[in-house]
């Protein structure tokens, strides 16, 4: 019902909604259709229809009043994007001008079945395997699935994703902290907008600072801490190297990136025949950082759980 309540609220939450579904479906199957399960499936389809039909029954009486809502709750007209968001389809726009070449309707058409078949191994994974850890896989890959191929994506959205990657701080820490970095440093031109410079700064340096210090994220950083196993064996054709030490070297690299890029933003003037030249650099820079942790979290969910001695090492 809470779950329910927050859709309700907040039509972004949809970016959490089949991860939710597939969960508990997964568990009613589990238990057994023909018995405990198909009451405990009951019990959730009832909850989810009474408290949509509570939360809808103002607008119902009148067609035309529901059909505005649903305007509301889902913007097409405003089009595949607006700002410069750190998803595909600006990313991809810099060289093929979507918007020019496609129509709306198939923009929309092309974003939804982006979506469906972005989310739609992990939803599969935790329907055939509904652990907690799989779920909470699944609440990442999916938010992240959304934000990068959904329709209409605004640049604070990445909250959304940013929230159950923070689950798996204990799990894999220096993974988490560098996707929660990328995620601020995403919002820079808004926050630039808004006059939130100072806070940007002192909020992302002493988020480092404290992360990599409480969680030791750095030291924690071995090929089995950060779940590597598994890309020797995609990559078996390549000569055989330390993966661990390559992940260090990129967060290092990828942060020195986004501090000059953070600096030239505020202090160098952008030319005049390329006025989003920093806006649409910081947006690319970022959707790199999310397609990237998209993938490796869809590793992951699709490799054997770390084993508890590694769970106990990080805490």
């Amino acid at each position: 019902m809470a779950f329910s309540l927050a859709l309700n609220y907040k039509q972004m939450e949809l970016y959490h909604a089949l991860p939710f579904f597939c969960y508990l479906l997964g568990k009613c199957v589990k238990m057994g259709l023909m018995g405990r399960g198909l009451l405990m499936l009951v019990k959730v389809a009832a909850a989810v229809l009474v408290t949509f039909a509570l939360c809808w029954l103002p607008f119902l009486s009148d067609p035309a009043q529901t059909l505005q809502v649903l305007r509301r709750i889902f913007p097409v007209a405003r089009g595949l994007f607006e700002d410069k968001v750190a998803n595909t389809w600006c990313s991809l726009n810099i060289l093929i001008k979507i918007r020019s070449i496609l129509s709306t309707d198939f923009q929309l058409y092309l974003s939804l079945a982006c979506t469906v078949l972005a989310v739609l191994p992990s939803c599969i994974r935790v329907l055939t395997k509904p652990t907690f850890w799989q779920f909470k896989l699944t609440l990442v890959n999916s938010s992240l699935g959304f934000f990068l191929f959904s329709y209409q994506v605004h640049e604070k959205s990445i909250l959304l994703a940013s929230l159950p990657v923070c689950l798996f701080l204990n799990d894999f820490p220096l993974v988490c902290v560098w996707f929660l970095q990328a995620s601020t440093f995403s919002m820079l031109p808004l926050l630039l907008k808004d006059g939130l410079l100072v806070p940007y700064v002192v909020t992302s340096l002493g988020f480092l600072f404290f992360s990599t210090y409480l969680l030791s994220a750095l030291k924690h950083g071995s090929e089995e801490e950060l779940a590597l196993g598994a890309y020797h064996k995609l990559f078996f054709f390549l000569p055989r190297m330390d993966l661990a030490w390559i992940v260090r070297w990129k967060f290092y690299i990828s942060l020195s990136a986004m501090a000059c890029l953070s600096i030239a933003s505020v202090a160098i003037p952008p030319p005049p025949h390329l006025p989003d030249l920093f806006p649409v650099l910081v947006s690319t820079f970022s959707f790199v950082h999310f397609l990237g942790t998209f993938l490796y979290f869809n590793v992951v969910q699709f490799s054997p759980p770390p084993s508890k001695k590694g769970q106990k090492k990080n805490k």
